[in-house]
């Protein structure tokens, strides 16, 4: 099943301004990004989809592909659908691409085997959308609402995902001041920000409007549930590193020292 990665990247950044281009390794974190992407054995090709010239001409420059977008996007789904009918405008799209993966711009540290699995969920053609999950294995992840967390059913299907504690042990959670999950039967899986769709899934989903869900817990995939589309989740043994902060750049800088 032909599959391309489309990595949103945008210049602008209200905590960290610019930090597609800034240097890890001697590297920009987009090209590692890049890099890792093509590492992947399922995927066909990879493009950067972004708003900003510096950007694009810094990935033509390391001889990446790379798609200029508009600067009004709201989120990356938005971004990579531009990107996705760009490409179609060129025909590519019809030759090429029936799975397109959401690879987050800021994770230069992503596994390509992370990708490979992503696009094996849509070997279940019941799947509209496939993503991972990790078991959570630290107590304060549990009750942080920036780690979102997800539930699914027996098959693998996504239920609900959340800023808050899901499924609610209420048996174990009696007494929160003393709470541990270690030794104990109490499993929590957090999310992982990478997407598999279905190409026209992701044109229709760019298309529908906000919904209620997804305005409350302000979050995307939730527009998918809460209109029938079926999202399928992989339990993964990998971490990722995000980078929000120039900390979170020191940190990754500190692991790339260490695995080079």
């Amino acid at each position: 099943m032909p599959a391309i990665v489309i990595i949103p990247s945008r210049y602008a950044s209200s905590r960290f301004p610019g930090k597609p281009l800034c240097l890890l390794a001697g590297k920009p974190m987009i090209r590692h990004v890049y890099e890792r992407a093509r590492e992947a054995r399922l995927v066909q090709d990879v493009f950067v989809a972004t708003d900003n010239k510096l950007i694009y001409e810094t990935v033509e420059g390391f001889g990446g592909k790379a798609i200029m977008t508009s600067e009004a996007h709201p989120s990356g789904t938005d971004r990579i659908a531009e990107a996705v009918e760009k490409l179609q405008a060129t025909g590519y799209m019809l030759r090429a691409a029936d799975i397109i993966v959401n690879v987050q711009g800021d994770e230069p540290m992503i596994y390509p085997q992370m990708i490979d699995d992503v696009i094996s969920l849509m070997d279940d053609e019941r799947a509209s959308m496939g993503t991972l999950a990790k078991r959570i294995e630290e107590e304060e992840e549990i009750f942080d609402p920036n780690i979102v967390k997800v539930v699914f059913n027996a098959e693998g299907f996504a239920l609900y995902f959340s800023r808050s504690p899901i499924p609610f042990h209420r048996d174990e959670w009696k007494d929160l001041k003393h709470l541990t999950i270690h030794g104990s039967r109490l499993v929590v899986f957090k999310h992982i920000g990478i997407y598999a769709y279905r190409k026209d899934v992701l044109l229709s989903l760019s298309k529908l409007p906000s919904t209620r869900l997804e305005e409350i817990e302000k979050l995307e995939q939730l527009r998918a549930l809460e209109n029938g589309f079926r999202i399928k989740v992989k339990e993964t043994e990998f971490e990722t590193i995000g980078i929000d902060t120039p900390m979170d750049l020191e940190r990754v800088e500190r692991c790339l020292s260490i695995s080079l």
